[in-house]
């Protein structure tokens, strides 16, 4: 197997995904093209020896439509001969991207894959794309559907989170993520988005609130105890697990992910493509996997999908130096630290998408490239990159430093 290698990455800062937010004027084409275009420069990529570009897209409708990073790469001015290609994941689209075009190359199919995803979540909704998961009772019934707030409520309550310690976690994401960017430990990566006339529309990202504490957090009410106690979820949420009596509602939008827009993308090669871009590599990916896992809980599937990773790669969690798990809600992390006892210092080091937003496309090539950034600015090896995912799903990378 061919030895795949990341040799750059660049992402866009995160506008807040409403129709106020700095990125709303931009479409998702757009979002992708800049990334596009960032990579190419950043990179002096010859963009003629581009084998494929692959991108997620959750909801690929309206102008997020039509293979976006095929339509990208026209906007970005790529050459033709580099062809396009979208997948969704739910949230995992963005890393299994990565982990898609790392595929290819490690069977010998490419050289050169640019990989990554967008979202314009201001511009297309969550959820506009439908789907039988959501819609078809024959699917449903089967797959537990409920909203996935009411799914996070349901790990708090059979894990033992309270609402102090879901509050708690939120305060300290938007800590760090405040920090990093203070620090200038994004720069580098985070390129800025410019309208047509050149000037600067969003250059950091515009969801965070540093000033968060756990006093604000307590004015917010539950945002998911209506749908689960009047929507008939938390009887879904019993029936599957009927050691749970009632669920406690823990969640709101303080400590859950923003709801934004972005895009991202990660330059993956062979070693004989990144000789042919006069590039060294930065990273391997060394493994990745995919699982199902409980659709009820729906979001325990990083567990499932770290023990199936290390298990087939050989390695332990002591092998791993960092993780980084995107943050759709507090619970989520907080069971993946009780699951395997890992230190709060150890994951999600310069917060998460409770402080910053999670587009839903972008997040897992956003994360799996902070990571990488984190590794080289620590002097550290190996990071293990994971994300839950909507029906109950997992997807994990392992990258290693070079």
């Amino acid at each position: 197997m061919t030895e795949v290698f990341i040799y750059d990455h660049v992402r866009t800062p995160r506008g807040r995904g409403k129709k106020d937010g700095a990125l709303h004027e931009v479409p998702s084409v757009r979002l992708a093209a800049k990334t596009l275009e960032a990579i190419r420069e950043r990179n002096g990529l010859d963009t003629e020896t581009v084998d494929d570009i692959i991108m997620g897209c959750v909801d690929p409708v309206m102008d997020a439509g039509a293979v976006i990073p095929k339509a990208a790469a026209f906007e970005a001015g790529y050459s033709t001969k580099a062809p396009g290609m979208q997948i969704s994941r739910f949230c995992a689209s963005g890393l299994d991207a990565v982990n898609f075009g790392a595929g290819k190359i490690a069977q010998g199919a490419d050289d050169i894959v640019i990989a990554g995803g967008v979202e314009s979540m201001s511009r297309v909704g969550l959820g506009m794309s439908g789907g039988a998961w959501f819609m078809d009772p024959s699917v449903n019934f089967p797959a537990y559907f409920m909203p996935q707030g009411v799914s996070a409520d349901l790990i708090a309550t059979k894990y033992g989170f309270s609402r102090t310690d879901v509050d708690a976690y939120a305060v300290e994401s938007q800590k760090r993520a405040a920090h990093a960017w203070e620090k200038g430990w994004f720069d580098k990566s985070v390129i800025p988005v410019k309208d047509q006339n050149g000037l600067t529309i969003l250059a950091k990202d515009e969801h965070m609130r540093p000033g968060t504490d756990m006093q604000a957090l307590a004015s917010l009410n539950p945002s998911f105890q209506m749908p689960g106690e009047m929507g008939g979820f938390e009887a879904v949420g019993i029936q599957a697990h009927p050691e749970i009596e009632r669920i406690n509602y823990v969640h709101h939008a303080g400590n859950s992910s923003g709801i934004v827009d972005g895009a991202s993308v990660v330059l993956l090669g062979s070693k004989a493509g990144g000789e042919s871009m006069g590039k060294k590599p930065r990273a391997r990916i060394r493994a990745f996997a995919n699982i199902g896992s409980d659709p009820a809980l729906m979001l325990t599937g990083p567990i499932d999908v770290t023990e199936k990773l290390l298990k087939r790669s050989g390695m332990s969690l002591a092998d791993i130096d960092l993780f980084e798990l995107n943050e759709a809600f507090a619970a989520v992390v907080l069971r993946y630290m009780q699951a395997f006892d890992i230190d709060h210092d150890r994951i999600n080091v310069n917060g998460g998408a409770i402080a910053m937003g999670h587009p839903l496309g972008a997040t897992g090539a956003m994360i799996l490239g902070t990571v990488l950034d984190e590794l080289e600015r620590r002097d550290l090896n190996t990071a293990l990159v994971t994300l839950c995912i909507g029906a109950g799903m997992g997807t994990a990378t392992v990258i290693e430093r070079v």
